[in-house]
């Protein structure tokens, strides 16, 4: 019977810190236990006989630690940690056909494969198509203005690429080019898409020549024998086949559904760069998908992905008037990707989702005006306003507006009050401007109290300050990192399932079809 048992391979892409590994915990832990999923219609319709764990195909991979990261998040109340290495898990789902000639024959069985790798490895995939040149040459444009880059540049502007391979030069360079990455992913820095991502993650590849490498200013030269760019040129290639070419090839090219989770939130916050950041790496792995449908003959030789969610996260930390607005917002920025899956025949869908649902909605009371909430509480730490927030102690913000239309984050406006569309560049840049507007009426607005209406009254005072700044919609947004929700338990002392925010609905067009 297990021979017959057809097999999908899921797909959770996303960047660092987007959300995958609560993803799938919510995913298999709601299956598993009979959550709350009204929009998917297995479920909804009890078609869903039962969602069992089951050994993973490959032996060679570890197993998702799911029991692990659940505790984390229903007993602990903390986020799981990053992903730092691959891992699977394989969820058996037995189902009752809709078709009533099919359930004649029992009930269906399907196994769902879901694979969780690093964020990191996923920037290296562009570099398939790049050459060292190349790369070199778009790694040192980005990173022009970085601050947390001037160690690295100034050590590469003192050395020559035509001259000598120089072990010691080549692994200074690598070292400073290291630390420019890791300081880049820092919070504090929003977010950063430079690849080689491994290079933060290097396990048993620690030192080795393959991750010893760095950016060269060639100047539009050809690498010259022998010297210190032909080294770096060298191991960059040695990188993609030791590194790249693998991964792809293991994991990435064997999916059959993809679902790509991105927080956006961050970068609509921080400005221009890092919301340039997050476009053109998106751009760039989303390049590698090979989205389209194909026969059931052609899959038996080679997978293609027929069907990709672009799935916002954290839309639990808006209120839900603003979700819609995330999802259009979403789709500006994979809109190239969403075209070309769509002319290859792949079905697309873009959500505004959250796995695990930290807060919940309130209506606050102020000078007589009643306006949208979130409530929830605190991680450990959490700051507002230089205010330590207590973590026991639930919280009411008021996060802010996203604009009504996304186009307006998208365009600036000239001195006659007339609106143009911008370059991305220009785009980004608008939006920095009123990024700093806000940030220096944060800085003079009175601390918000973690118990009372104070938190929206800032809030909005930040808004206007910004619009103020350019006279049009701006992302202002204030966000505090809650723990996750407590979880009843019944008089079995079972506990009930994680709530989310639109898990279903993901479910139902990721799985649906297979479990009709």
């Amino acid at each position: 019977m297990g021979l017959a048992t057809p097999t999908l391979r899921l797909g959770v892409t996303g960047l660092s810190r987007a959300g995958k590994t609560v993803f799938i915990t919510a995913l298999v832990h709601n299956l598993v236990n009979g959550g709350r999923l009204p929009l998917f219609e297995p479920v909804a319709r009890g078609r869903l006989a039962r969602a069992t764990l089951e050994p993973q195909p490959d032996d060679a991979v570890p197993r998702f630690e799911l029991e692990a990261h659940v505790a984390t998040l229903v007993d602990d109340r903390l986020w799981p940690a990053s992903t730092r290495a691959v891992s699977e898990l394989r969820l058996t789902l037995e189902f009752e056909s809709a078709s009533f000639f099919a359930r004649a024959f029992g009930r269906g069985r399907l196994h769902l494969d879901i694979v969780d790798y690093p964020g990191e490895w996923l920037l290296d995939l562009p570099l398939l198509g790049k050459s060292y040149a190349e790369w070199s040459a778009e790694t040192l444009a980005r990173t022009t203005h970085a601050a947390v880059a001037r160690a690295w540049r100034a050590a590469t502007a003192e050395v020559a690429p035509d001259g000598p391979e120089d072990e010691t030069v080549a692994r200074r360079l690598a070292a400073l080019f290291t630390e420019h990455l890791a300081a880049a992913r820092a919070d504090e820095h929003a977010l950063s898409t430079l690849p080689p991502g491994r290079f933060l993650m290097p396990g048993d590849l620690a030192g080795s020549p393959a991750l010893t490498f760095a950016p060269l200013d060639l100047g539009g030269r050809p690498v010259a024998p022998r010297s210190l760019a032909a080294m770096m040129e060298r191991r960059y290639e040695a990188y993609k086949d030791v590194v790249v070419r693998p991964f792809f090839r293991d994991h990435f090219a064997r999916l059959d559904r993809q679902i790509v989770l991105v927080d956006a939130l961050p970068a609509l916050n921080a400005g221009p760069a890092a919301v340039a950041d997050l476009r053109e790496a998106l751009t760039g792995i989303l390049a590698c998908f090979r989205p389209g449908r194909t026969s059931w003959l052609a899959s038996i030789l080679t997978r293609r992905i027929d069907r990709i969610v672009f799935a916002a996260t954290k839309a639990d930390h808006l209120h839900r008037s603003s979700h819609d607005r995330l999802e259009s917002i979403l789709r500006r920025l994979v809109g190239d990707a969403i075209e070309r899956a769509a002319f290859a025949g792949a079905e697309i869908d873009v959500v505004a989702m959250a796995a695990v649902r930290a807060t919940r909605e309130a209506i606050v009371e102020h000078d007589g005006e009643r306006l949208p909430a979130i409530l929830g509480r605190p991680l450990p730490g959490e700051r507002l306003d230089g205010e330590a927030l207590d973590p026991d102690a639930e919280f009411a913000l008021f996060p802010g507006d996203l604009p009504e239309d996304p186009d307006s984050l998208f365009e600036r406006p000239d001195s006659s009050g007339e609106v143009h569309p911008e370059s991305p560049r220009e785009e980004l840049e608008s939006i920095s401007r009123d990024a700093s507007a806000a940030r220096s009426a944060k800085a003079e607005s009175d601390s918000r109290s973690a118990t009372s209406a104070r938190g929206s009254e800032s809030s909005r005072d930040l808004r206007a300050e910004a619009r103020a700044a350019r006279g049009a919609a701006s992302p202002d947004l204030a966000f505090v990192r809650f723990r996750p929700p407590h979880l009843e338990r019944t008089a079995e002392g079972l506990t009930l399932s994680l709530p989310h925010i639109r898990l279903d609905r993901t479910l139902q067009f990721l799985l649906g079809d297979k479990l009709a």
